[in-house]
């Protein structure tokens, strides 16, 4: 027995190897790919209701405007809210320069000179290239979302029919475990965006009151910010902190100001984060945070700021199908939480 798992550990960790260079070599084809199998687990529920009700090519239409229009509308609180910060911090770029020569000179004073290096290329010009740098994603982007919304398009067509071949195809036991695993997946899918709406507006109305309480411009833009960012772990809360201690850097004359700013808006996302959102999602959503972590981190580095977003959700599928087949169920015992549970098939 402890051979076999020894021999079933080296096999996934040669696995995860493989997948990640794959993944990473095949970002253009596999990252949509993925975006769109989230996408059809989240709005397969509307789609189902609606075939019910009305032609199948309707209820598709009805289905991909209202994906699109969620889509357009998070993504225009985004620039809307990114725009109009950006645009005063780009304007107060040469007070940030201001601000970090002084830094720079107080490393000096204690020994730390090579900080003068990175003072010679922080200035205006390196956060404009910066600025043209991102910009220059927009038409990337466009292709990505496009790619997606095919996948979606041609996934949400092909549900029933795949359900269909599986049961004919596949031995009574393997289709069982597939459409179950399957299910379940999609079901915490829709678990997940849901504790990860509550928490982003609960984080978002918090920040935004926070803000305004202390005097700090753009509350309600960070307040979107914060609530938009929400939804990237780790890293997206880290970045919803870090801008509005940046402004307030030039708004306040006291350091201990801007520290208490700082930690205050971390303390937010720490309790929510931390003991909200655990409590709202319960044992359904239950993973290893140390697994959490690896996710965010290692799809990152494989698919970029998107990979931050879609790691979670991996691991969280990967689980899920784990914890189907008792070969692997001990990796699910092992970073997961709750036992799996049967789904009905239009779930």
């Amino acid at each position: 027995m402890r051979s076999d798992t020894v021999i079933t550990a080296s096999t996934v960790i040669l696995v995860s190897v493989a997948v990640g260079f794959v993944a990473y070599q095949a970002d253009v084809v596999l990252a949509p790919l993925t975006l769109g199998l989230f996408i059809i687990a989240i709005v397969w529920p509307l789609q189902n209701a609606l075939q019910k009700r009305v032609p199948a090519l309707l209820a598709l239409a009805i289905t991909m405007v209202a994906t699109v229009a969620t889509i357009v509308t998070f993504t225009s609180l985004a620039v809307w809210g990114f725009g109009r910060v950006g645009h005063s911090i780009v304007t107060d770029s040469m007070r940030y320069q201001a601000i970090y020569a002084q830094f720079v000179n107080w490393l000096d004073e204690h020994g730390i000179s090579i900080a003068g290096l990175w003072a010679e290329h922080f200035n205006v010009g390196w956060l404009l290239r910066r600025a043209q740098a991102i910009t220059g994603r927009l038409n990337g982007t466009l292709s990505f979302w496009l790619i997606t919304l095919l996948y979606v398009i041609l996934g949400l067509m092909e549900v029933d029919s795949l359900q269909r071949n599986a049961k004919a195809f596949l031995p009574p036991e393997s289709s069982r475990a597939l459409l179950s695993a399957s299910a379940e997946t999609a079901r915490k899918f829709r678990k997940y965006m849901e504790v990860r709406t509550l928490m982003s507006l609960a984080t978002g109305a918090l920040v935004g009151i926070f803000a305004w309480g202390v005097g700090l411009p753009f509350a309600l833009e960070w307040g979107v910010i914060a609530f938009v960012l929400n939804y990237i772990p780790f890293i997206g809360p880290f970045v919803a902190t870090l801008f509005p201690t940046l402004l307030a850097m030039t708004q306040f004359d006291s350091w201990q100001a801007v520290v208490a700013i700082f930690a205050s808006l971390n303390v937010i996302q720490f309790v929510i984060g931390s003991y909200l959102e655990p409590l709202v999602s319960g044992r359904v959503l239950a993973i290893s945070p140390s697994l959490v972590l690896l996710s965010v981190f290692f799809w990152t580095w494989i698919w970029g700021l998107y990979g931050a977003f879609i790691g979670v959700p991996i691991a969280l599928a990967i689980l899920t199908f784990c914890a189907h087949y008792p070969s692997s169920r001990w990796i699910a015992d092992l970073f997961g939480g709750s036992a799996p549970q049967e789904s009905t098939e239009g779930s």
